[in-house]
């Protein structure tokens, strides 16, 4: 089943033919992954504060299947794909009415307060969706 979030695009999301440009699709799975973690009850200031740990993409994996446009309706679909100690990987769907306009696989890691790679913490380690 996985996590869903709502976008509407904006007249700034797109291009001048009314298309959503194509590195916006990344803020809409960013804004969706955030609103996932802090639904998991992850508190992603807290971590940082207490464990010094923050999380970073370290790849995306995407491809654009079809165009948005201005004023459409978008769900984002966010579901786990693998947990290990070190990374979390995750499936992300922009769609519209049940089409999928674009898909990516993301790869996400922690880094320490010196950008070191750490483990993931094992709260975030116990997710599975």
């Amino acid at each position: 089943m996985g996590h869903r979030f709502a976008i509407r695009v904006y007249y700034e999301d797109t291009d001048m033919a009314g298309i959503v440009y194509h590195a916006n699709y990344l803020k809409y799975i960013e804004r969706a992954r955030s609103d996932w973690v802090r639904a998991t009850g992850v508190d992603q200031n807290a971590l940082r504060l207490q464990q010094g740990a923050v999380f970073v993409v370290r790849r995306v994996e995407a491809d654009y299947l079809a165009p948005a446009r201005f004023d459409d309706v978008l769900e984002v679909r966010t579901r786990v794909r693998l947990v290990t100690g070190v990374r979390l990987v995750l499936a992300q769907s922009v769609e519209r009415g049940g089409a999928s306009l674009f898909e990516a696989i993301v790869t996400l890691v922690c880094l320490g307060e010196a950008g070191q790679p750490m483990r993931l913490p094992a709260n975030i380690r116990r997710i599975t969706g």
